[in-house]
């Protein structure tokens, strides 16, 4: 009875442990990831806090800190109930093994008791030679065998279970320690979100006595972002129209493909969800689609692509392979670069600096160009949008993990 609830116990151990590690790897997982954001955050924070801002960018950047910081704290909770979870289960392990060794040694005490009196009462070789025949003590002997045999594996298991509650004990201190340390880490991390919210509320406050102000101030952009989207369509029909009349046809809308295009359309497609990001490394400050100003909230804010933060001197890269086709001044947003991939085009705007030329071929991951930093607030910030043909596309869908 004693090896089978062992069996079990054993299975139902490796399985939770295996379960444990797996998620316990993936938590390990997402905070590097956002312990990189938040060190990505504070370096372009850092690299940017001698410019003047507004107080709508100070509030923008500090909310980009918060919401990493708020996340990372969350990934240590449940970092946290997990590895207490796993305590418990080890602490409740232990008092089985514990009952299950104490049994153990009882019953072997009692067999060795037991062996003694049987020697004292009858020597061995008298116990095999008073036997009836030499099938009998052909049997003696071999109980004799069985009964070493299972004294020894009384013994064996014994050690075993010793050595593995010693191995759950060390392994508790161990996750104990582990604990003690995320929870330290947490302490700071929710001590600097405090920091951090309490500044934001500060803030808040000016904007919300200028609101009118700055709702104006956030319409004067929005304005300006509408009609640099729609100089980067019309730039795309021109180019799509451009095209086809190298093939007869008349479509402002869509490309004719030929069957390479077709295969690299296709190749793209295929890596939805995989792409690189434009830039080595960058934050997202603003998302795509129309929602409502994270400050200002009774104004909405809409755009036709991501707002990409980096570093100063970095450069936009290329998220797949493909042809230049377009290199343009845009006004109020230095130069655009355009790659199209068959019958997606891939637009980086906002550069100081190009690296290709039009019609040059690209591959995946290369350099095109450097991002431009703005002189008065000191951000480097890359426009990055997506179509197929005419249509604008989510980057957040097609990017790795943006």
């Amino acid at each position: 009875m004693i090896k089978l609830r062992f069996f079990i116990f054993f299975i139902l151990f490796t399985a939770s442990a295996g379960l444990f590690a797996q998620t316990k790897s993936e938590l390990e997982a997402r905070r590097k990831e956002i312990q990189k954001e938040i060190t990505e955050i504070n370096k372009i924070l850092v690299s940017t806090q001698q410019k003047e801002k507004s107080l709508l960018e100070e509030v923008e950047e500090i909310q980009l800190r918060i919401k990493s910081v708020e996340k990372l704290v969350r990934v240590y909770n449940q970092e946290a109930n997990l590895i207490t979870q796993s305590i418990n289960e080890n602490s409740n392990k232990i008092d089985r093994l514990r009952s299950d060794l104490s049994n153990l040694k009882e019953d072997y005490a009692l067999m060795i008791q037991e062996s003694y009196r049987s020697n004292n009462q009858q020597n061995r070789i008298m116990f095999l030679l008073s036997s009836s025949s030499f099938f009998q003590a052909y049997k003696r002997l071999q109980y004799m065998k069985q009964y070493a045999n299972y004294r020894k594996q009384q013994g064996d298991e014994i050690k075993e279970k010793t050595e593995e509650l010693q191995s759950l004990n060390d392994e508790l201190f161990e996750q104990r320690k582990e604990k003690e340390s995320i929870l330290a880490d947490n302490r700071k991390a929710k001590s600097e979100l405090l920091e951090d919210q309490k500044n934001r509320q500060g803030l808040v406050a000016q904007v919300k006595a200028q609101e009118k102000d700055f709702k104006g101030e956030i319409q004067g952009k929005q304005k300006q972002v509408a009609k640099i989207d729609q100089e980067i369509e019309r730039l795309i029909k021109e180019a799509i129209a451009r095209e086809n009349a190298k093939s007869g046809s008349k479509s402002t809308t869509r490309f004719k493909l030929t069957p390479e295009a077709e295969a690299l359309a296709e190749d793209f497609s295929q890596n939805k969800g995989k792409l690189p990001w434009p830039v080595a490394s960058g934050i997202v400050s603003m998302r795509f689609g129309k929602h409502r100003h994270p400050i200002v909230t009774t104004t909405m804010i809409e755009s036709n692509g991501v707002r990409i933060d980096a570093e100063k001197n970095s450069n936009a890269r290329a998220i797949f392979e493909g042809e230049v086709s377009q290199i343009n001044k845009i006004p109020g947003a230095n130069i655009a670069i355009m790659i199209r991939h068959g019958d997606f085009i891939s637009v980086y705007n906002n550069l100081d600096k190009v690296y290709v030329e039009k019609g040059d071929k690209v591959f995946r991951n290369q350099d095109i160009g450097r991002i431009g930093t703005n002189p008065s607030s000191g951000k480097t910030t890359l426009f990055f949008q997506l179509f197929k043909n005419l249509k604008k596309l989510n980057p957040e869908h097609w990017i790795y993990k943006m």
